[in-house]
């Protein structure tokens, strides 16, 4: 795959990051398997003001997204949570944008503290 081709895969797979982010029932879920992977059935259980048809439809945003990994043992679906797609937002957008403000913090810290003494 050239570079191009590579680039724009990327920004269609942070898109479905993003998107799947933008819900808060989808977040919720996110928040329960931050801890522990748990069965469909649980998942439902936590989210009681769902019926188990739209935990279903949010579980498929997710996986989508790369933001979980489903399982099936027996009968029972796990699902996992995989914060690799969060870590690849993170360094792509969060810390490239957050590291300019940082330095800007530090230097006005070092200037008051120079004025100071």
């Amino acid at each position: 795959m050239d570079k191009d081709k590579q680039t724009n895969q990327q920004e269609l797979d942070d898109d479905l990051v993003f998107k799947a982010l933008a819900g808060t029932d989808r977040r919720k879920i996110l928040d329960l398997l931050r801890n522990a992977p748990m069965t469909t059935g649980a998942i439902c259980k936590k989210l009681s003001w769902l019926n188990r048809c739209t935990v279903m439809q949010h579980l498929g945003v997710l996986e989508k997204a790369r933001l979980i990994i489903a399982r099936k043992e027996g009968r029972q679906r796990w699902n996992h949570l995989d914060v690799s797609p969060i870590q690849r937002i993170q360094e792509r957008w969060i810390q490239a944008y957050a590291a300019p403000s940082a330095q800007m913090l530090s230097r006005w810290q070092q200037e008051i503290e120079a004025q100071a003494e």
